[in-house]
């Protein structure tokens, strides 16, 4: 899939694939050492890198964190890569309401869509609509997500499940959690319908900078 349907147009795949690879390059690491750090394989980053493949959750999360940026700067730069004329003329006369149809939306792997809540850039929150599909799922079962921070959520409608450490639990519309980011966790579908949820994860920027000589 090379680009994603949005309420805003499509977002192309290399807008954000671009704003990691400048990332990476700013901090002079390699393909090689960033898929070493994250876990994954280089041609991965790559293709991720080129638009040509969608991450994770968890391959996302970890790129993000070993470049020592937010999922708010990523959102950020792709609108403004993207964003139209009349778009940045709205942002600029109301900071303070995310019109829908301006809202950035990413599809990651795994039937995950990441929607951008927040009006604007804000790198104390990742403030976020959630739409998991049919079967969809943030990880595989054997590959809990971890990084820092707190997530608070509220499933908006479907069913939910949620492994947090060794518990597994069940969710429904109306029900909300909180999640220390560090416990390992994972979230899928329930069901024969989405599950949808909204998800706000603070001092998600107090992850520690990758080794990337380890």
């Amino acid at each position: 899939m090379s680009a994603v349907d949005s309420p805003g147009g499509q977002i192309e795949l290399s807008a954000y694939g671009t704003r990691l690879r400048s990332a990476r390059e700013g901090l002079g690491v390699s393909v090689r050492s960033l898929a070493r750090a994250v876990g994954v394989s280089p041609s991965l980053i790559s293709q991720i890198e080129k638009g040509r493949a969608n991450p994770s959750v968890g391959t996302l999360y970890g790129i993000v964190s070993a470049l020592e940026i937010s999922l708010d700067e990523l959102f950020s730069e792709t609108r403004e890569t993207i964003g139209s004329a009349a778009s940045a003329d709205s942002r600029r006369s109301d900071q303070t309401v995310q019109r829908h149809a301006d809202r950035p939306t990413v599809d990651l792997a795994s039937g995950v869509r990441w929607e951008r809540l927040t009006p604007m850039r804000d790198a104390s929150v990742d403030f976020l609509l959630v739409t998991y599909d049919v079967g969809g799922a943030s990880c595989p079962p054997d590959g809990l997500i971890r990084h820092s921070g707190r997530e608070y959520g509220i499933v908006i409608s479907g069913r939910l499940g949620a492994t947090i450490g060794f518990e597994t639990l069940e969710l429904e519309a109306g029900d909300s959690l909180v999640v220390d980011c560090p416990t390992p966790h994972r979230f899928w579908t329930i069901g024969h319908e989405p599950a949808v949820a909204v998800w706000a994860i603070v001092g998600h920027a107090g992850d520690p900078p990758a080794d990337f000589n380890s």
